[in-house]
């Protein structure tokens, strides 16, 4: 259209916005549109024109509009800790595949990691200690100086154990530095441990985390569609909260800056068994 880039008009921002949402694509979505041109704006230098008011009535313009359309947000089903059981009993242990995604899947738990975090994974990220796994990382979403964090993943008395699973996965696969989750050849078996052949250098992406993630709980009988990159987080929270965790260890394991965040990823039940005066 002919229009100035960087930096960008408000009013243009407002009109490429409302022009998106007219292709389709969800409010959420459009947020991050929002905040990748803010991100450019501010990386060049420019003034940002993302904070201005006519941009804000017209994101309100569009949520109120697609709620009253009927659109509401799909959330990816909460991997609460009895739904993760039936996947981990599902996975074939004699494969290398089978080995990395059960750790996968119980650090991604018991750490409630995003994704992006487990891909970024390292061995010199990871500490063994008396109590358990001291996860350290570099960089997090909810982590906004990069001072670092500290995530414990603690042993556990039954089979469903993050630390045994991620000290089996590093004794078959033979890594001993480097990414912790990597790709690995399909027919690659634990008969023999540590060949390199079968283990990839490079990590997983997150995209690829998220696919392993529904295929896994497709291989259970569930319906792997359902599930996605964020199950795994949603499901620590969901189950911390059904056990009665208090909000600031809640808080806490989510790794947010407020508490306001972890609405969205707890996963309620029966609105009246949960009800707070029910008992």
């Amino acid at each position: 259209h002919a229009l100035p880039c960087l930096p960008a008009r408000s009013a243009d921002i407002a009109a490429f916005l409302a022009d998106e949402r007219g292709r389709g694509l969800a409010p959420a979505t459009l947020e991050l549109r929002r905040a990748a041109i803010t991100y450019l704006h501010r990386l060049a230098g420019c003034a940002v024109p993302t904070a201005d008011a006519a941009i804000g009535e017209t994101m309100t313009g569009i949520r109120r509009t697609a709620a009253r359309d009927g659109f509401t947000p799909r959330r990816k089903a909460a991997a609460t800790q009895d739904v993760l059981a039936t996947i981990i009993n599902a996975i074939d242990l004699s494969k290398l595949s089978g080995m990395r995604d059960r750790a996968l899947l119980l650090m991604g738990f018991y750490g409630a990691f995003r994704r992006s975090e487990l891909a970024s994974i390292e061995v010199r990220h990871v500490a063994l200690v008396s109590k358990g796994l001291l996860v350290t990382l570099p960089q997090s979403k909810g982590d906004r100086q990069g001072k670092g964090v500290e995530i414990a993943l603690p042993y556990t008395q039954d089979q469903y154990c993050p630390v045994k699973a991620y000290e089996a996965w590093l004794a078959v696969s033979g890594i001993q530095a480097g990414p912790v989750f990597r790709r690995v050849r399909k027919e690659g078996t634990v008969a023999s441990p540590g060949d390199v052949r079968a283990v990839g250098a490079q990590p997983l992406t997150d995209r690829s985390i998220a696919r392993i993630i529904q295929a896994r709980a497709s291989a259970a009988g569930l319906e792997g569609k359902a599930f996605g990159g964020h199950s795994l987080k949603r499901g620590a929270l969901t189950t911390g909260m059904d056990a009665g965790a208090h909000p600031v260890k809640l808080k806490r394991l989510a790794r947010h800056a407020t508490y306001a965040a972890l609405g969205d990823y707890l996963e309620l039940g029966d609105p009246f068994e949960e009800h707070a005066l029910t008992r």
